[in-house]
């Protein structure tokens, strides 16, 4: 089944966090073909996909990118997404074509 027209501009895209436009309501998130600064450190991604599946990649003990599968719907207009064997989750509170703002929980 199709996503709702308001989540197609959100999936099936890499999200990258970009750190340096983190505010105190979150962490902001762009697509990855945006121009965003190069990075010493490895920048966390997040692939939601159509099917309600989804992707986290973040840094491993050797700074190369280790994908953990994920689920994500929508709870209250938000977007919750939870690594499979996870306790935390990620709630993305605002969303547009090109920004996500992500609250960590």
């Amino acid at each position: 089944m199709p996503p709702p027209a308001d989540d197609q501009p959100l999936t099936d895209v890499t999200w990258v966090h970009v750190f340096e436009r983190d505010t105190p309501a979150g962490a902001v998130f762009m697509r990855e073909d945006a121009d965003i600064p190069l990075s010493r450190r490895p920048r966390e991604r997040i692939v939601l996909r159509a099917d309600g599946s989804a992707m986290i990649l973040r840094a491993g003990p050797d700074d190369r990118l280790v994908e953990s599968p994920a689920q994500w719907s929508r709870d209250a207009g938000d977007i919750v997404v939870r690594a499979s064997g996870a306790a935390q989750s990620m709630r993305i509170i605002e969303q547009s074509a090109d920004r996500l703002l992500v609250r960590m929980k």
